[in-house]
């Protein structure tokens, strides 16, 4: 699935108030890992993964690498940043940042 301008925009409105709930260190992407990924991305639907790895060119791979495991879509990357969304139609709505953050839009 491919997303919108208009939805990444949003997302990304949303993904700048989220602390990230991944972090992908350089021992890279272990099952572990990716189990957690998938955890998130189930019950959040949109996350903040930080990459604490140095080299840009490393962290575009394991950004790569990580969309590709988890069927995730990339919103946006800033520096050791990335935003994740993976749709889930049943998500709790308690538990979802698109669902509890979709009126906010950078509005408080």
């Amino acid at each position: 699935m491919s997303l919108s301008q208009a939805q990444k925009k949003a997302f990304r409105s949303i993904g700048h108030h989220l602390n990230p709930v991944v972090t992908v260190s350089e021992n890279g992407v272990s099952e572990n890992l990716l189990t957690e990924l998938n955890r998130a991305l189930t019950d959040h639907e949109l996350i903040k993964v930080k990459l604490a790895i140095p080299e840009r060119d490393d962290r575009a791979a394991m950004i790569a690498e990580l969309i590709a495991n988890s069927r995730a879509d990339l919103v946006q990357t800033i520096g050791k940043m990335a935003l994740l969304y993976r749709r889930n139609p049943q998500v709790n709505p308690k538990l979802s940042n698109v669902t509890r953050f979709e009126n906010h839009h950078g509005r408080h």
